[in-house]
């Protein structure tokens, strides 16, 4: 992948949109997937200066990639005052666009500081999302006015879908990988509570679960615990010959 705009000048779309795809999906762990996201969508669509993503987590909000500090700056201002193109767009499943900030009136509380503050004249938000579950927003901001024509609105809109589908697949893979950590410690702290304790497999991890509701931890951390302890202990002396 090269440093230079993938938008081409013709209206082959369908490449630029393949090389997206197969750039994404080499992106396995999530976070390189949302780093990427961010670099590509500024390569992919003309009137985007910068860009970042805001993920949706137990009810909060946070800014997890972007390409500088700008997007965080501006995402700053959006969750403080709790308004904005992101939000609405995570709300409102809709896309959200503002051709000049200092002239918006739908976010009185956020328009007029984000441009005073970071520079930024115009915003394209995308609401990330597979299905009915909601993910996020891509968000594309321009530091001109009217920096997004409709052109880019329809390519940043394909780009969200494509950028949802990798964040899914990553997302997918992380939690598998960590469900394999999880399982290999628990079974290592089983393995130890058995040759200390003399007990079962079953009763062993009894003990562990036991363990981990009387000091209200999670079972894979106890489990981690039991492990580290067990390699910190001094092995048998040496024999003497």
């Amino acid at each position: 992948m090269t440093n230079e705009n993938l938008r081409p000048e013709t209206d082959d779309l369908a490449e630029t949109f393949a090389e997206v795809a197969r750039t994404l999906r080499a992106e396995r762990a999530e976070q390189g997937t949302l780093d990427k996201i961010v670099e590509l969508a500024v390569k992919t669509i003309d009137g985007c200066d910068h860009a970042g993503i805001t993920l949706v987590e137990s009810g909060q909000v946070r800014t997890p990639a972007a390409t500088d500090e700008i997007p965080r700056q501006v995402d700053a201002i959006q969750y403080e005052t709790d308004e904005g193109p992101c939000l609405d767009a995570i709300r409102e499943h809709d896309v959200f666009q503002t051709d000049d900030l200092l002239q918006e009136t739908r976010w009185p509380n956020f328009a007029r500081r984000a441009a005073e503050e970071s520079g930024v004249a115009s915003m394209l938000s995308f609401r990330l999302y597979i299905q009915e579950d909601t993910m996020g927003a891509l968000n594309l901001y321009s530091m001109t006015k009217a920096g997004f024509d409709a052109e880019d609105r329809a390519v940043g809109a394909i780009f969200a879908a494509h950028a949802a589908v990798a964040m899914s697949a990553a997302r997918q893979q992380d939690q598998l990988e960590q469900a394999i950590k999880t399982r290999d410690v628990i079974g290592q702290a089983k393995g130890i509570l058995m040759a200390r304790q003399h007990v079962s497999a079953d009763e062993a991890f009894d003990l562990l679960r036991q363990g981990s509701q009387r000091l209200n931890i999670k079972l894979r951390a106890l489990a981690q615990q039991v492990a580290n302890d067990a390699s910190q202990e001094p092995g048998p002396p040496p024999s003497s010959a």
